[in-house]
């Protein structure tokens, strides 16, 4: 199990991201932003109960845009 990265206040560190993924009962490419903590190597640490019928293609730093995806018109 990752041990959590924590901070000088013993706080612990956590990190903005933005998830690309596909759910398993569609095939639209789906994301969400989440701020989840991190290990003590500074990788994100998603809970299980996220990955949950969910096939994780990107885990990407901060809030991002997506203006288009596989399947959109553009």
């Amino acid at each position: 199990m990752d041990e959590i990265k924590v901070d000088g206040n013993g706080e612990r560190e956590m990190r903005l991201v933005t998830i690309i993924f596909y759910n398993d009962i569609s095939l639209e490419l789906q994301h969400e932003v989440h701020t989840f903590p991190k290990n003590k190597s500074g990788r994100v640490i998603i809970p299980n109960s996220f990955k949950v019928d969910k096939s994780i293609i990107a885990v990407c730093d901060g809030k991002i845009t997506m203006l288009n995806k596989v399947g959109d018109r553009i």
